[in-house]
């Protein structure tokens, strides 16, 4: 009796043996990630650069040669201070001579109207003669004409004297732009001249400064590529840093995404314009920050590899098998269920997904819905997984160990894990 019991078992044995190694199938391996619990923080991370709030060019009006400059690199500057001068020789010399032209000017004005009167008075005393009959009518008409003509040139001679005031005017204009002034208070960041050399003002201005407001205020504009843009919204909180201090973190918050698109090499960005106060002036125009907007985040949620989410199986990997009749009921629901969740097409607009759970050396599929990433992982929202269970993240079968293909993706293509 002992010997049959005993028999009994090792069949028993040999017969489950079997139906696990079926169930295993030795002939793939299998790479897989654990699911777990912690902290989830969502980002979007992105380049910029740092600039002041209000940045002034300033320029020049007239051309000429720099005299001398009383600002520099860094220098605190007021509005209305005089930070460079052109030579101004040449245009004291225009305005002598357009005072010049002003006094002529007068003095054409003052004959004019001498002229006139006594054209005038000679005009009455012909008119006057001719009503005696003493002259003939043709000496009136021509007194006559000589007064209106006089009039006329008086006239002329007063709009000749207020172009000379107006040219007077312009140059003096032009005398006062040789005195380079500070538009705003700020300090200066860039000086493009030095003393002696010349500019040219016949085309266009030249930049002479670049004056910042105020440095205490500064912002970065990033560039958020267009997948990612419609996470930010104003008001946002963004951390960043710049490589002068790699070990220091610098807070700021959106103040606007701005709507015009930059596209560089197909890729379209949109500048998020992030406020940063700068009290100890540590951060500079120029600098390029990393920026990181936290866009969502959440405590103590289960988490699932990302990896785990872009595995798909490859031809041939082995799926759950009924492992004896007391089973089969639960098997037989289970593996409709699955047929249900491999059917049922994925729609990342709600998170439906599928990933495979290694149970017994053989991949599961289970659907699940997932919520907020950060690159790594992924929030699971609802789904039978639970913390400890071994996600499928890769499957080596006989022919890629052979040199054939397997779940990992083709060359070219990121791998899965």
């Amino acid at each position: 009796m002992l010997f049959a019991v005993l028999a009994l078992a090792i069949a028993g044995a040999v017969v489950l043996w079997r139906v696990r190694a079926a169930r295993t199938d030795a002939s793939f391996r299998y790479e897989t990630a654990a699911v777990d619990r912690g902290r989830l923080v969502a980002r979007v991370t992105a380049t910029g650069t740092l600039s002041a709030l209000v940045t002034v060019q300033v320029g020049s009006q007239v051309s000429g040669t720099i005299a001398s400059l009383q600002a520099d690199y860094n220098t605190p500057v007021k509005k209305g201070q005089v930070i460079a001068r052109i030579d101004p020789a040449l245009f004291q010399a225009a305005v002598e001579q357009a005072r010049a032209n002003v006094l002529a000017s007068q003095g054409n004005l003052a004959r004019a109207q001498a002229q006139a009167v006594d054209a005038e008075r000679q005009a009455r005393r012909q008119k006057e003669l001719g009503e005696r009959k003493l002259v003939a009518q043709a000496d009136v008409d021509t007194a006559q004409a000589n007064a209106d003509a006089a009039v006329a040139s008086v006239k002329a001679s007063e709009g000749a004297l207020a172009q000379a005031r107006a040219a007077l005017s312009q140059t003096e204009v032009n005398l006062a732009y040789t005195r380079i002034v500070s538009p705003t208070d700020g300090v200066v960041i860039s000086r493009n001249v030095d003393v002696g050399q010349t500019v040219a003002a016949s085309l266009q201005a030249p930049t002479l400064f670049v004056i910042a407001q105020d440095l205490a205020k500064m912002q970065v504009d990033t560039n958020v590529a267009e997948s990612d843009v419609g996470r930010l919204q104003a008001g946002m909180a963004a951390t960043f840093t710049v490589d002068a201090y790699p070990g220091r973190v610098f807070r700021g918050t959106v103040r606007q995404v701005r709507n015009a698109p930059q596209t560089v090499q197909n890729v379209v960005t949109y500048d998020a314009v992030v406020d940063v106060n700068n009290p100890d002036l540590a951060l500079k125009p120029g600098m390029t920050a990393t920026v990181t907007f936290v866009y969502a985040q959440k405590d103590d949620v289960v988490r699932l590899p990302n990896a785990a989410l872009r595995f798909r199986p490859p031809p041939g990997m082995p799926r759950p098998q009924v492992a004896n009749d007391a089973k089969a009921g639960r098997a037989s629901r289970d593996a409709g269920e699955d047929e249900a969740v491999r059917a049922r097409p994925e729609r990342p607009g709600d998170g439906g997904r599928t990933v495979f759970l290694l149970r017994d050396g053989i991949p599961e599929p289970v659907g699940i819905r997932t919520g907020i990433s950060d690159g790594t992982s992924t929030e699971l929202v609802e789904g039978k997984l639970a913390p400890g269970d071994l996600l499928v993240t890769d499957a080596v079968g006989p022919a890629s160990r052979a040199g054939g293909s397997s779940g990992s993706p083709p060359r070219g293509t990121p791998r899965l894990f």
